[in-house]
């Protein structure tokens, strides 16, 4: 199975008109890329066909790609065969964008329709969005006890390995830690929940799922999407540096995971299951 490379840049070069002060001048600076990558998937005897686009920064897009259709509940650890940047396309500057997952079994694409609730604004309601996790993945497993010095020291740990973030100011990080509060794998992007989908695509691709020992810290808020993410991938405790949303306190509640918000400034607040967080 090939691993996904660095072929697009994820940082772009541009001129800005500087004010400072009142005084004008023109300066360069750097931006996050934002290119669409379109995720196609297709098993044995079947063509692939794309299942969803999304605007992602490039780099790790792999791991993106294997990560989505995991946490979306679309393919289960295993089902992989192999993952390819697309080689039919007539533009070479769109190559890039489009990532074919091969699987050792037949796609049922009638699945998409039963399994996505898009956006917030589709008009489903938080049970039934808690109904359709539910049905996708158990409750996490208790997972370790960590130390609230471990946990209130995630964001900088998390910050200090951000390249992007350093160059550009404008990337969402997501971090994987051991409970003593190594890094174990880092990836960043300019939407928070395609940088989760590359963290624990890394691990299924490396077969390390489920994550019943890790801590999963974020750069921004927890939305309910990234606590359904991590309790797919049996993550136990999920910290963020802002606030969670009440969906994601109440999935935590449900999948028996630990949410931890306003991490900053030596202090954090743990809305969940506040038993895995030692004094």
């Amino acid at each position: 199975m090939a691993t996904s490379g660095r072929l697009r840049r994820n940082v772009t070069d541009v001129r800005v008109t500087a004010i400072n002060d009142g005084i004008r001048s023109e300066r360069p600076d750097t931006l996050a890329t934002e290119e669409p990558m379109e995720i196609r998937v297709g098993g044995p005897g079947q063509d692939a066909r794309a299942v969803a686009v999304t605007m992602r920064t490039p780099g790790a897009d792999y791991e993106l790609a294997v990560g989505f259709l995991f946490t979306e509940g679309l393919i289960a650890p295993g089902d992989v065969r192999r993952v390819a940047y697309c080689d039919d396309l007539g533009d070479e500057e769109q190559r890039y964008n489009v990532v074919t997952v091969t699987l050792d079994r037949p796609f049922d694409h009638d699945r998409l329709h039963r399994n996505f609730y898009a956006t917030s604004s589709c008009g489903i309601c938080g049970k039934a969005a808690l109904d359709d996790v539910e049905v996708r993945c158990s409750p996490v497993a208790d997972g370790p006890v960590v130390c609230a010095d471990v946990i209130v020291s995630l964001p900088e740990r998390l910050r200090s390995k951000q390249p992007v973030f350093d160059r550009t100011g404008g990337l969402h990080a997501a971090g994987l830690f051991t409970p003593e509060g190594e890094l174990v794998t880092l990836r960043e992007d300019v939407g928070r929940h395609n940088a989760v989908d590359k963290v624990i695509g890394e691990q299924v691709l490396a077969g390390a799922v489920p994550l019943e020992a890790r801590v999963l810290q974020v750069s921004g808020r927890a939305s309910f999407e990234i606590v359904q993410k991590a309790a797919v991938a049996g993550i136990p405790i999920v910290s963020a540096v802002s606030a969670p949303s009440s969906l994601a306190v109440e999935a935590g509640e449900r999948f028996n995971m630990t949410i931890v918000g306003f991490v900053r400034d030596g202090r954090c607040n743990v809305y969940t299951r506040p038993e895995r967080v030692a004094s």
